[in-house]
């Protein structure tokens, strides 16, 4: 009943489909499986175990004549595993560093598994093997019983990660509490390993040797940009990954007409398609990009906006700070302050004084009659509360860390735009006399 079952899905079950369902499925487990790795910093891991395994694909061919995914997929998890005895071996009884034994053994292996291929190829019926497609991937052969094994390992780990959350979680940022706690980590660790060399096995046939470790680093790398949360992370890359599988196989399927853009992108000269494994890995490129530039928390387009409005406050701060203390000294508040005499105190580039000035004129802060500036009452109470912090700050910095008054401006400069509320009122009560004043007096002379 099962065979009749997977032969009608076979049958119905379209090859497009069929390989950008695969692809996204795996892609799915690589993030999961990802997350946890490169948390744990294993990700140079599955490298070696994509490398290490193609000797095993090509030993298991030479015992059983057969290109047999399941033979071949053994083959390939007994000499991954053997890979990693290796590198914990020489870790453990030699001064090697962790990352120079696995780079020691990702190359050896990798030349012994390039060594046996040209061995095959050189046999009789080595050119029907088709090993070598084991190096980029070949998804054209992904069958529906690959694809049902990939649904079912996606299952599993997926249910894997919930009912062990707490317990990979602990062990991902903090092993020793995760140890004393009494958590099995070398087990764990065992598993966490196990998973990534199940990902590597599944993802030879999609992606190959070279490019199965990507599928396993960018999912959880462009998730990272969106959010801290480790379940959250999980999840997104789990998305971004099945996204990437599913996008890359779907982006050079036979369906794409040559006479489009895309079509003529991806063509080549003779009108032939690239392999889908390459384009799967650069799909994910093309997201994790996307995470680095437009995440709303970490990626680079808002950590800009967000300095950029931080240098604009800073600039205004500092521009209603001096308008107080050039009309402090000669009052009254209410006078105009020309350019020149502005100019002696506060300093910046024509551009940014313009801006600052039309923004915080803006803001209802000055007036401007001509070239002269004014201070508006509501510029007057902001530029007080402004000073006021600055010189709380000032007079802690020259009574509790020994700073010259004379050299203190420049301090307070650098930390009074993020002091929060409740600093300021700890400052207030430790300043005593000080405190209470509306605006203290300046430890130093003003322009110093």
């Amino acid at each position: 009943m099962l065979g009749i079952d997977l032969s009608l899905l076979a049958v119905t079950l379209p090859l497009t489909t069929r390989v950008a369902l695969g692809a996204g499925l795996l892609g799915a487990i690589a993030g999961m499986v990802g997350a946890y790795a490169v948390l744990r910093r294993r990700a140079l891991l599955g490298d070696v175990l994509a490398h290490a395994s193609l000797p095993g694909v090509c030993l298991a061919f030479l015992l059983t004549g057969l290109r047999e995914t399941h033979a071949l997929a053994l083959g390939a998890l007994a000499t991954a595993f053997i890979s990693v005895f290796c590198i914990a071996q020489v870790v453990r009884w030699t001064r090697t560093r962790p990352d120079a034994a696995m780079g020691v053994m990702l190359s050896t292996f990798f030349g012994f598994g390039v060594v046996l291929l040209t061995v095959i190829q050189n046999r009789a019926d080595g050119s029907q093997a088709g090993l070598d497609s084991y190096l980029f991937g070949e998804v054209a052969s992904l069958r529906t019983i690959d694809v049902i094994t990939l649904a079912i390992a996606t299952f599993v780990v997926a249910v894997a990660c919930y009912l062990a959350h707490k317990e990979l979680k602990l062990y991902s940022f903090d092993e020793g509490f995760a140890q004393a706690q009494g958590l099995p980590t070398l087990w764990i660790d065992f598993a966490i390993m196990g998973a990534v060399a199940l990902v590597v096995v599944l993802g030879l046939p999609i992606c190959g040797v070279v490019l199965i470790a990507a599928l396993l680093i960018f999912p959880s790398a462009a998730a990272r940009y969106w959010t801290e949360r480790l379940s959250r992370v999980v999840i997104l890359s789990a998305i971004i990954g099945a996204a990437a599988g599913a996008g890359g196989v779907l982006l050079v399927s036979p369906a794409i007409s040559p006479d489009t853009l895309l079509g003529q992108i991806i063509r080549d000269a003779d009108g032939g398609l690239p392999p889908p494994g390459p384009v799967v890995v650069l799909s994910g490129t093309m997201l994790f990009v996307l995470s680095l530039l437009f995440a709303p928390s970490r990626g680079l387009l808002a950590s800009a906006w967000r300095h950029q409005k931080l240098r604009g406050r800073i600039q205004r701060e500092h521009l209603l700070r001096t308008l107080y203390e050039l009309t402090e000294a000669h009052g009254p508040y209410d006078r105009e302050v020309t350019p020149t005499e502005l100019a002696t105190r506060y300093r910046s580039g024509p551009w940014t004084s313009w801006w600052t000035l039309t923004f915080v004129e803006r803001a209802g802060f000055i007036d401007s009659q001509g070239e002269a500036i004014r201070m508006t009452p509501n510029g007057l109470a902001e530029a007080m509360r402004l000073t006021r912090v600055h010189r709380l700050w000032e007079l802690f910095l020259v009574r509790h860390a020994d700073i010259a008054a004379d050299h203190v401006d420049r301090s307070a400069d650098d930390i009074e735009h993020a002091l929060p509320e409740e600093i300021v009122k700890s400052l207030e009560e430790e300043l005593a006399s000080d405190g209470r004043l509306p605006v203290p007096p300046s430890p130093h002379e003003i322009g110093v």
